[in-house]
């Protein structure tokens, strides 16, 4: 990692969302945001041309991606109440976030878990209050990025992936209760398929429970960051992810290829994913 801050032209991020081939409906929903400080001038007698950007260069980056849990009334409204939410707290809590040092670093991972819990709140409010939403939920996976740290918080099964080195990594875990079983060890990895519960959730914003997984990890020159919904990963491997995002086409093109592949094998989900990479200073787009 060398110590030169991302310029907006080395940073390049592309989403995609689609109803895919058997749902009736698009429930889910993603976000793609950077962050700045801006100045909003109400009055002056300056002209125009005088006072120049009042935009600052970006200070980070947030990417989301949310699912609407399939077969439940209101999964789309569950998803995109669940993002707004924390759209507006972020903004919120934006004073934090461009001041970030390592030492309120893990203060500043709280406020991203509290922003979730909130959303959590406001899907579940919304849902009381219409009998058609009753029980409405969402997984939501999210990733803030401010140089050199990234910070995820997730709920869910939707996933977020990172390549790195050529290797591929999951960064994490499903919220199902084939994984439970996983973990608890009663059964082994490759018996999950078999329980029929991979894509049973025990945790979902709006749901009885959501229980936020957070990280924190480092950012570094040529990484290659996907987040996706489940309907991209039961069509597409790890192996055939890998060797997509080693692709040297740009986000754009690594998100279509990968849609491409999820609607070619039937598309039997709602399909949404994000790309970002971090390109070096002077390497090919």
């Amino acid at each position: 990692m060398t110590g030169e801050r991302p310029t907006r032209d080395s940073i390049d991020v592309y989403g995609l969302t689609h109803i895919g081939k058997v749902r009736s409906e698009n429930q889910d929903h993603f976000l793609i945001a950077s962050l700045h400080k801006i100045m909003n001038v109400l009055q002056t007698s300056l002209p125009d041309e005088a006072m120049g950007d009042l935009t600052s260069p970006s200070r980070g980056y947030v990417f989301l991606v949310a699912d609407g849990v399939g077969g439940i009334p209101g999964g789309s409204d569950a998803s995109r109440t669940a993002l707004s939410a924390i759209v507006d707290y972020v903004l919120r809590a934006m004073d934090l976030y461009v001041q970030l040092d390592p030492h309120i670093e893990p203060a500043f991972l709280a406020e991203l878990q509290r922003s979730v819990e909130l959303s959590h709140e406001a899907v579940r409010v919304a849902g009381g209050s219409d009998e058609h939403r009753v029980g409405m939920a969402t997984t939501l996976t999210m990733v803030c990025i401010r140089w050199p740290r990234g910070y995820l918080v997730h709920v869910g099964d939707s996933r977020c992936y990172r390549l790195r080195g050529g290797v591929l990594e999951l960064l994490t875990k499903d919220q199902t209760m084939a994984q439970a079983m996983v973990d608890a060890g009663a059964i082994r990895p490759d018996q999950a398929e078999q329980t029929g519960l991979t894509h049973v959730l025990y945790s979902a914003i709006g749901a009885t429970r959501a229980d936020p997984l957070t990280l924190t990890t480092d950012v570094q020159w040529d990484d290659v960051m996907l987040l996706c919904s489940d309907g991209i990963t039961k069509h597409v491997t790890d192996e055939e992810l890998r060797l997509a995002m080693m692709g040297p086409g740009s986000a754009e093109a690594i998100a279509r290829e990968l849609l491409e592949l999820t609607l070619a094998r039937g598309g039997s989900d709602n399909a949404t994913l994000v790309v970002g990479r971090l390109n070096r200073p002077g390497a090919a787009g």
